[in-house]
Order: C-alpha cells, then sequence, then structure tokens
C-alpha cells in the first residue's frame, strides 16, 4: 500500500481510553483526526496506512472547554474522534506497548 504525507495529517494518534477497548472488541479503531477531515479521507487514510480494509467510519466532534489557566480564562482545543469499523478478518494493534 501506498501512504501519502497527507495521510498522516489525517490521523493524528490512537485513542486508549475504556470505551476504545470496548469498541475494539467489535472489531472497530479509534483514532483521533484532523478536524476538517471527512469520512472519505479518513477511510483512504486507514485503508493506506495500516493495509485494512474498512466497512464503516463514524465521527464525534466534542468540543473543547472552557477552563482556567493560572487564573485565566482559556479554552482547551477542539476534537475529532473516528471510530472506524474493520472489515472481518483485519485488525490494526493500537496497543500502548506497556
Amino acid at each position: 500500500m501506498n501512504a501519502k504525507a497527507e495521510h498522516y495529517d489525517v490521523i493524528r494518534k490512537p485513542v486508549i481510553t475504556e470505551k476504545a477497548t470496548m469498541a475494539s472488541e467489535q472489531n472497530a479503531v479509534v483514532f483521533e483526526v484532523a478536524i476538517d477531515a471527512n469520512k472519505p479521507m479518513i477511510k483512504e487514510a486507514v485503508e493506506s496506512l495500516f493495509g485494512v480494509k474498512v466497512k464503516a467510519v463514524n465521527t464525534t466532534i466534542t468540543k473543547g472547554k472552557v477552563k482556567r489557566f493560572r487564573g485565566q480564562l482559556g479554552t482547551r482545543k477542539d476534537v475529532k474522534k473516528a471510530y472506524v469499523t474493520l472489515e472481518e478478518g483485519n485488525t490494526i494493534d493500537v496497543s500502548t506497548g506497556l
């Protein structure tokens, strides 16, 4: 598979949480993706980078919270996550390596 540089800009990092681990039991992997990435771009990037077949892509956008930093009001960044469901027989290992 040929991985282009823009594919690395679409997929930021895997999300390792309890909910993401439960999703992996249903053959799904969770990634943090670029905020302007759409579902076809995410599907193409995952198939190219990991050499797997993607069945479906679901996305969520979490708005950044307003928090105080040293007494000043600040806003955390907005985060877009992609729940990528893989075809049967395909797997991606995103273990933490601990």
